[in-house]
């Protein structure tokens, strides 16, 4: 008979991985830099495709990172990706903070640079623009919450935030809307805050907002 089952510990270990990225340069040498973070079980091409959707956004370098973490999409058998589960979400975060500042440094002389990020992507924008080395002008959220593990220290290294939910959104309530909205305020953010007729997704509105978001912080031709 087998005997008593003995206790597991459980450990972890770093270990090198290659992340996924796609880019959509702009002509000019020195062009303002955006980046995009999609939402949990999408594609680095999907976010992209929403990057595309802002007037102007061609006077930028568009770049979108897909997350670390892969796997199949039932239905389809597509490949997509997600930023982190509860599991070990700590050591996800500083993966994922050292994956995008890593990649970011090719494009150091690019500025300004703003992050965006739909659903599970808008924590990774706010992760980012709160402890990379480089400067951050300000983040586009649509359909996610600012992270609860930063604080004003962390939130005040954003100049501006443009953040939005769908009236209809369940998941990004009215309620989380308001409390980030709060905490970044608290902060000392320039907010601007968007309620879109729409459930949990990016419109076409939405997109003409964050035209004029970005004009405000493009340098003068």
């Amino acid at each position: 008979m087998p005997g008593p089952s003995r206790p597991a510990i459980e450990h972890t270990i770093p270990t090198q991985t290659h992340g996924r990225y796609l880019v959509s340069a702009a002509a000019g040498p020195d062009a303002p830099l955006l980046v995009g973070f999609h939402g949990y079980g999408e594609t680095a091409e999907e976010e992209l495709a929403r990057l595309q959707t802002i007037p102007d956004s061609d006077r930028w370098t568009l770049v979108s990172i897909q997350g670390l973490h892969q796997f199949y999409r039932r239905r389809t058998n597509e490949i997509v990706a997600s930023w982190m589960t509860r599991q070990n979400r700590e050591q996800a975060i500083e993966d994922n903070v050292a994956y995008v500042a890593n990649l970011l440094r090719q494009y150091s002389g690019n500025s300004p640079l703003v992050l965006t990020g739909f659903s599970q992507g808008v924590a990774m924008a706010f992760r980012a623009a709160a402890f990379l080395s480089v400067p951050v002008a300000g983040v586009i959220a649509c359909g996610g919450d600012v992270p609860p593990e930063l604080g004003v220290d962390q939130l005040q290294r954003i100049p501006a935030v443009l953040i939005a939910r769908g009236r209809n959104d369940e998941w990004y309530t009215a309620e989380k809307l308001t409390s980030d909205e709060q905490r970044l305020r608290t902060a000392g953010v320039s907010v601007q805050s968007i309620v879109l007729d729409a459930s949990h997704e990016w419109t076409p509105p939405f997109s003409e907002i964050c035209g004029q978001f970005l004009k405000e912080l493009e340098p003068p031709l």
